[in-house]
């Protein structure tokens, strides 16, 4: 049971990765992480096709070595911050707007504090 929800929860990260290529607001990386942590407890081949994957390997690996975050993962991630906080001055009345300034503040500054891959 537990080997099926791992398995699950990993096809559902990745989706969601997936969908994180298209959206800008979606990060992709850290869904391709949390889609190894559960492949790694329900299917080892699938981890190992994450790990070696040319394109998301070495950050699954930096993380799990290092946790490790490259500089231009932070700058992307400050990016979208940054694009959220004006979406939110646009549309969002005065007690919302701070919700995504917030979000930005404590997120980022946790990104920011992690060692570079």
């Amino acid at each position: 049971m537990k080997r099926h929800f791992f398995l699950v929860s990993g096809w559902a990260s990745l989706g969601l990765g997936a969908l994180g290529a298209f959206l800008p607001l979606l990060p992709t990386v850290p869904f391709v992480i949390l889609a190894a942590f559960c492949f790694a407890r329900s299917s080892p081949r699938l981890e190992s096709w994450l790990i070696t994957h040319p394109r998301f390997g070495h950050h699954i690996v930096a993380w799990r070595e290092k946790g490790a975050i490259s500089r231009r993962g932070k700058l992307a991630a400050t990016a979208a911050f940054a694009f959220s906080i004006v979406l939110a001055a646009i549309f969002s009345p005065w007690p919302w707007v701070m919700a995504p300034v917030i979000a930005a503040a404590v997120t980022g500054s946790w990104i920011w504090t992690r060692p570079e891959a």
